[in-house]
């Protein structure tokens, strides 16, 4: 039976687990997908090629019927990094087809992080930018909530005890170039 998001939605904690969102955040995440995949298929084919006359519609036979599900399907994968043999048959999917959904809603992902203002970003100005105006809209009282948790790398070194690895040399030594005739 194929991991579907409605299934594992009930069960105490599992999304969590399968994913590290909270089923609030989880379903607060699968429109903007939803919308980022939709836009993406609208262009595209499933096969990465532009879309010609035909506009994308789904299947009653669709491995990953619900937004849910799709995003799901990318979350476990980009957390567990399973094999995508491992992870098409979770799904009940074969590995090409696997491939080929994980390029698509690998691409859907960061644009609806993006849209949702959530993310990363890979540069200390972008971050800067990001806080100055978290900071203003919080003194503007426009954003709700306590102040951003930052955490910090500690710039001491550990006090954990080092152990010192002593590996003895090794000799190789090659066999003889005659053949025993045994």
């Amino acid at each position: 039976m194929p991991v579907r998001y409605a299934d594992e939605r009930a069960k105490a904690g599992v999304i969590q687990q399968l994913t590290s969102l909270t089923v609030a955040e989880f379903e607060t995440l699968a429109p903007l997908v939803q919308d980022a995949f939709l836009a993406h298929m609208a262009e595209w084919t499933l096969e990465g090629k532009p879309r010609g006359g035909r506009r994308y519609s789904q299947y009653a036979n669709c491995p990953l019927p619900t937004p849910e599900d799709r995003l799901l399907f990318v979350l476990m994968y980009l957390k567990g990094a399973p094999l995508q043999t491992a992870h098409a048959t979770a799904f009940g999917l074969t590995q090409p087809k696997a491939n080929l959904w994980l390029h698509v809603l690998l691409t859907a992902l960061p644009t609806a992080l993006a849209t949702s203002g959530d993310l990363p970003t890979r540069t200390a100005a972008t971050l800067q930018e990001r806080l100055d105006a978290l900071i203003s809209a919080r003194a503007d009282g426009d954003a709700p909530g306590a102040s951003p948790l930052f955490t910090t790398v500690p710039n001491a070194p550990s006090r954990a005890p080092r152990t010192q690895v002593i590996r003895p040399t090794i000799t190789a030594a090659r066999k003889s170039a005659t053949r025993s005739k045994t």
